[in-house]
């Protein structure tokens, strides 16, 4: 195709999934991307295990980063894996977005290969690392290399029915440090600048290569509260918006919040998907928005699956400041490491809605 698909090519093709509902994966033995795919830590029994229990519960579709650092060292090594985890995956049910690049290094550290670092006790999501990382991100001689890699990973997969949906580029100048306790968001202008450069590339290479998936990048920043907003007004965000074949959001907030966000994205007349949500904490909970995503035909993607290594159980630094039941109440994923439920209530609404909602076409 080459260029942006038509409202109408992106509508029919969403047609086509039925209800998608699904959930960011890492395996609660992973503390990061870099260690899910190296080659000493790919911990296939536990993805087949766990995918399991989502397949189970009702989930049909999982997003999940890829690391530039692990392609640069272990080109075919890492390919085998992404393949084995699509097999895995599909066999479960499961259709896979995938991530390419990803500025959420929340560690503070640039990526490295080997053993990663354990959580920091206490931490939520204490080791995450970004990719290919802000060095290389602000450093445009590293461009060819991520062009090159971006353009290896979409041809081996372009055709390939268990990929669902390309997302270019997670939070492109994310730079809130959760593992320091400076959950905001810091002005970071040399990144904003490279990586809002670096997106609009990422679109041309792919498009490029022309595959038959749809191509996103999410908006995601959300500002303070205030009465009648309109949402992702940020530079970045807004050529996320206009580039993307299919619109992707992150949105960790409220009810209220929530549906004014779905009304304002349903405008755009493209598909909508929420990549990240889920924040007990804050009243994102699963009883009242994803019955909502549902209705509005969205497709919702919350953050994590199973208590583990990222520690994302635990809320926002900020948040644990001003709580006192975050020991009860669990921020993000859904099942212990034994795949009990957080909350069989939840569980339940999900199969709920998974028994109501049209399915795949084809």
């Amino acid at each position: 195709m080459k260029t942006q698909w038509s409202k109408e090519q992106a509508q029919a093709w969403y047609q086509q999934q039925g209800w998608l509902c699904g959930f960011n994966y890492l395996p609660s033995t992973a503390v990061n991307w870099t260690d899910i795919w190296q080659e000493e830590s790919f911990d296939a029994p536990t993805i087949e295990r766990e995918l399991g229990w989502a397949a189970e519960a009702g989930y049909n579709t999982l997003r999940i980063n890829l690391p530039f650092i692990v392609w640069e060292h272990d080109r075919d090594g890492l390919m085998t894996r992404i393949d084995q985890f699509l097999s895995i995956a599909e066999r479960h049910g499961f259709s896979t977005m995938l991530t390419l690049m990803d500025d959420c290094g929340f560690s503070g550290d640039e990526p490295y290969l080997g053993p990663q670092k354990p959580p920091v006790p206490g931490k939520h999501n204490s080791q995450a690392a970004a990719s290919p990382g802000r060095d290389k991100v602000c450093d445009r001689n590293c461009w060819p290399q991520i062009e090159r890699y971006i353009r290896d990973v979409v041809r081996q997969f372009r055709e390939d029915k268990r990929v669902l949906l390309w997302d270019l580029y997670n939070e492109p100048g994310n730079r809130g440090i959760f593992a320091t306790g400076t959950e905001e968001v810091l002005y970071d202008e040399k990144l904003e600048t490279c990586a809002h450069e670096l997106m609009q590339l990422a679109f041309q290479w792919v498009r490029e290569e022309d595959p038959s998936q749809p191509l996103t990048v999410c908006a995601w920043r959300l500002p303070e509260e205030v009465e009648g907003e309109t949402f992702y007004q940020h530079p970045l965000d807004q050529t996320a918006l206009e580039l993307s074949d299919v619109v992707s959001y992150h949105a960790y907030t409220n009810t209220g919040r929530m549906t004014a966000i779905i009304q304002q994205l349903q405008e755009l007349g493209r598909p909508i998907f929420c990549t990240e949500w889920l924040a007990r904490h804050v009243g994102g909970t699963i009883e009242e928005q994803l019955p909502l995503m549902y209705m509005a035909k969205v497709a919702p993607y919350q953050w994590g699956l199973v208590r583990g290594k990222t520690q994302t159980w635990l809320p926002w630094p900020v948040v644990m400041k001003e709580s006192t039941d975050y020991c009860r109440l669990w921020f993000h994923d859904v099942f212990e490491e034994n795949g009990i439920p957080f909350s069989r209530n939840e569980i339940a609404l999900l199969r709920k809605l998974r028994n109501i909602a049209p399915k795949a076409q084809g």
